[in-house]
């Protein structure tokens, strides 16, 4: 039978918490398909060999689609990958270090999103918990059902991925989304593009912080990379005027917090509490090579 809900999980070196992730969907109490997409990036741990032992002992191992790419693809290639060969009529996504923590989760978001059909897509409260398991992460998450526009998300990236369950909106992504060195927010701002979110205040799923190539990186490189995206999303919406407006001036904000310890050079010693993203200065043409560089250079952010 054909899915009514498509779970992505990519994966690369979640050995350690690959299990926890696919026992979290594989416990998801539904009424109706799931089909499970594992989409394992070349890893050269056991994530293989412990995904394999899920499939063939857990009572809903069959849910289970599991490939592992001959040659790494990168994150975000294989991001957008696996999310074309979902079959399913929404999409949930859940990365191979997360985990979700209610059996209902998709029930719930389901069932809303079928009965209202000017909601693109929708997500939940998460618990932040840090890589070793030990450090409880604090997110501002509201504590009441709100609804939320693309003009809102347009100003700032509030959804965290495993919480999300969306329409199937569209058969292929952009191409311009394999060469973005974010996926998830330009995701969640293409499917709000048709129609409304919905936050509920439950809490259902982990996020886990620091286990994941990004939160390694330096905040410059983070930021270079921000402003890529956001270049990226800009080009994609230059018809929408007001969502345009949203991402030129978070684009503003991130260009001016990277460029100024530049600009003003001779208080940089007196700012390096307040710009602590910049962790290695050798001299100064080593910033600006990295700013030129990757920023005009490669990404083409000239102002």
């Amino acid at each position: 039978m054909k899915p009514l809900v498509s779970v992505i999980m990519i994966t690369y070196g979640h050995e350690q918490y690959i299990e926890e992730s696919i026992n979290g969907v594989l416990s998801q109490i539904f009424n109706a398909e799931v089909e499970l997409i594992i989409s394992n990036d070349n890893s050269p741990d056991n994530t293989e060999i412990i995904i394999q032992n899920l499939i063939n002992t857990h009572p809903n191992g069959h849910w289970i689609k599991y490939i592992k790419h001959d040659e790494n693809k990168g994150a975000i290639p294989n991001f957008t990958w696996s999310i074309s060969q979902a079959k399913g009529k929404y999409i949930a996504i859940c990365e191979g270090d997360d985990y979700w923590t209610d059996p209902l989760k998709l029930q719930k978001q389901v069932d809303f999103l079928e009965l209202n059909p000017k909601y693109s897509l929708s997500f939940h409260k998460i618990k932040g918990i840090s890589s070793n398991d030990t450090e409880p992460i604090i997110f501002n998450n509201p504590d009441e059902e709100k609804d939320y526009s693309i003009n809102d998300l347009s100003k700032g990236n509030f959804i965290h991925t495993p919480s999300v369950v969306f329409r199937k909106n569209i058969q292929e992504l952009p191409q311009w989304i394999n060469h973005s060195p974010i996926g998830d927010y330009p995701l969640h701002m293409i499917n709000a593009s048709f129609g409304l979110i919905k936050y509920f205040p439950d809490c259902m799923a982990t996020y886990r912080v620091g286990s994941g190539i990004w939160s390694t990186k330096s905040k410059v490189y983070q930021m270079v990379n921000v402003l890529f995206c956001l270049k990226l999303l800009i080009e994609h919406f230059k018809k929408n005027q007001q969502v345009n407006t949203n991402l030129k001036t978070q684009y503003d904000e991130y260009y001016t917090a990277l460029s100024k310890p530049i600009e003003d050079k001779e208080k940089l010693s007196l700012q390096l509490k307040d710009y602590h993203y910049i962790e290695k200065i050798i001299d100064f043409n080593n910033l600006l090579k990295i700013v030129i560089l990757k920023i005009a250079k490669k990404i083409g952010l000239k102002k």
